[in-house]
């Protein structure tokens, strides 16, 4: 019988949920790639993989999925990974370069535009190249490590500007300019807007291939993956040329590995406002499986 096939984010922020397929007992089990987030989606879409980690949004527009229960990419209130930059204040531009590798947070990014900022920017779609985007547009979307490695590079060389935006020389990000960037936290801004967290990435599967032991073998890796976060961002530093230290604060503490009800409450209003904005076409209804730490309680 052939190993089931899963198509896995290549970010760092994945790393703990498929440590025990990589680096555990798991290891060997099953046959995986990894890729950019709008990739995995497509691969789950297309039949080229079983299961995927897809960003949020492609729950609904792919059909015939399920959830892994109690498991997920999440942000409980700032997320450093997911940046808006901006050469003007944010309810100023016209134009914003939504990273190609994104999906959930180009939806995310569009909904605070509409309902926060109250701005209809122009938007395209271009690779994470901060400074090409920025020469092409008045603010650039960037997603995973690229936005990780700039909230990290401005925390010496930066000050609060207003509420919920950053500020920091363009000179700092490594472009040549006297401008100052404001940068904004999409999680951040979205906690602001709803007092809700942010469900970034889910783990979907075929609704024909969902099973108990599936579902053990993914809450296994995740928990083994999170019981090595030092080793994790050990390798992750020497992989990035970033602070080991750094890395493990933003995996303990910004990123959030669980379906919790909270999180489950915020996935299920975002797409809620996705729908009213026209960028699915309803907002279905999620069969919820009650989560492992829930069940317990009851």
């Amino acid at each position: 019988m052939s190993k089931l096939r899963i198509s896995i984010v290549q970010y760092l922020n994945t790393a703990p949920l498929v440590w025990g397929f990589t680096n555990g007992p798991l290891q060997g089990k099953y046959d995986l790639s990894f890729t950019v987030p709008s990739q995995c989606a497509e691969d789950l879409r297309l039949g080229r993989a079983d299961v995927a980690i897809i960003p949020a949004i492609e729950y609904q527009r792919i059909p015939g999925l399920a959830i892994l229960p109690d498991m997920a990419i999440a942000s409980k209130n700032q997320v450093r990974s997911l940046l808006i930059v901006a050469n003007k204040p944010i309810e100023q531009i016209k134009t914003l370069a939504l990273d190609s590798s994104s999906r959930s947070t180009q939806v995310l990014t569009r909904i605070l535009c509409a309902e926060k900022w109250r701005i209809a920017p122009r938007f395209s779609e271009a690779v994470p190249d901060l400074p090409e985007m920025l020469h092409h547009a008045d603010a650039a979307l960037l997603i995973g490590d690229p936005a990780l490695r700039i909230s990290l590079g401005i925390e010496k060389d930066s000050w609060p500007g207003a509420p919920g935006q950053t500020v920091c020389r363009a000179a700092t990000l490594g472009i040549t300019s006297s401008e100052l960037l404001h940068i904004y936290d999409v999680v951040g801004e979205w906690r602001a807007l709803t007092g809700r967290p942010a469900v970034l990435a889910v783990w979907a599967v075929r609704r024909e291939l969902a099973a108990a032991e599936l579902t053990a073998d993914f809450l296994a890796s995740r928990d083994f993956g999170l019981s090595h976060l030092n080793e994790i961002s050990y390798e992750a530093a020497q992989d990035l040329e970033l602070p080991q230290r750094a890395l493990e604060s933003y995996l303990r503490n910004n990123i959030d590995y669980s379906l919790d009800a909270e999180n489950r409450g915020g996935l299920e209003l975002y797409f809620k406002h996705a729908a009213e904005l026209g960028l699915i076409p309803q907002a279905g209804a999620i069969p919820w499986a009650a989560a492992k730490s829930e069940a317990v309680k009851r």
